[in-house]
């Protein structure tokens, strides 16, 4: 495996294991108009109090989904989710058999869901079930956790690998589906399924040399071999690597053309949460992975 290096700083280490000079602090802007003067981020510690995150899918209870399933005619399949404005949309990505082995978010997972989730707007307008209530939503960001690159429409960024599983099992009990994060070695596979071609990256990323510093709506570059958008580029995504910290792959808007591929991929490190000393360390957001979200894959859509 051949480790991504977001910001032009070459890490090499052995699969999974994390180097010392791992060091990634993203150079985005982060707006930091405070809500009433409250902290960004709740006080906690990410390195002792992540143990829930591994397991959290193991435990969910899936409710039964109200709305019906809708495929389209290009294979899209659309899963509803009461109190949202969108639903997540999937493709299937075949095994080696030829055969739909699951099926892939899309896009990468945009805020207009993530908000569902850590604010509760299904609970609101009373379209959230016992289930998915039973399950631990994030504490609440007081500052623009989307860095002001936009909201509506945008990817979900600086999402910690606990605010990932818990958004996965949260989901699973809205919609009856059995989501989660891919691992690293289906996301190789899907990204080799992808065929996006290592000279043509800017026709298909966000990086580094188009982005402009920014993330951008999901689909704005083309859609790769499996139809699906911003598999390279735009947010970095996160992976399970089964070690209760995850890692990322796909590259992002910070990554240069040449640093993404298949087998590039970082390790969690403690760099993505070096706070301020007005942002203390949470188990929900990355103080400086303003370039990490996250996409999910479905087992049985």
């Amino acid at each position: 495996h051949r480790p991504y290096r977001p910001h032009r700083r070459l890490v090499r280490r052995t699969p999974f294991g994390v180097n010392s000079n791992l060091v990634l602090r993203a150079a985005s802007l982060l707006v930091a108009f405070l809500l009433g003067g409250g902290s960004a981020f709740a006080a906690a510690d990410p390195e002792t109090d992540d143990a829930g995150a591994a397991s959290a899918s193991a435990d969910t209870k899936i409710s039964t989904p109200t709305d019906a399933v809708a495929t389209s005619a290009d294979g899209i399949v659309r899963v509803p989710v009461e109190g949202a404005t969108m639903d997540v949309e999937l493709v299937p990505v075949p095994g080696p058999d030829g055969k739909t082995a699951f099926h892939l978010g899309r896009t990468e997972i945009t805020w207009d869901l993530y908000d569902v989730f850590v604010f509760g707007h299904d609970q609101e307008a009373g379209l959230s079930t016992p289930e998915a209530d039973a399950v631990t939503r994030p504490s609440k960001p007081y500052v623009a956790t989307d860095r002001g690159f936009g909201h509506n429409g945008y990817p979900a960024i600086s999402i910690s690998y606990r605010g990932a599983i818990y958004f996965c099992e949260w989901l699973s009990a809205k919609t009856g589906k059995a989501f989660r994060l891919p691992t690293l070695e289906e996301w190789q596979a899907i990204c080799a399924a992808a065929k996006i071609p290592s000279a043509e990256i800017d026709e298909y990323a966000w990086t580094d040399a188009n982005s402009g510093g920014t993330t951008h709506p999901p689909g704005k570059r083309k859609a790769d071999a499996l139809g699906v958008v911003d598999l390279y580029g735009n947010a970095a995504e996160w992976v399970d690597v089964g070690d209760r910290r995850g890692a990322i792959v796909g590259g992002s808007y910070l990554a240069a053309p040449s640093e993404i591929a298949c087998d590039a991929f970082v390790p969690y490190t403690k760099d993505w949460n070096k706070s301020d000393p007005q942002f203390p360390k949470s188990v929900w957001w990355l103080c400086d992975g303003g370039f990490i979200g996250f996409r999910v894959l479905c087992e049985n859509p």
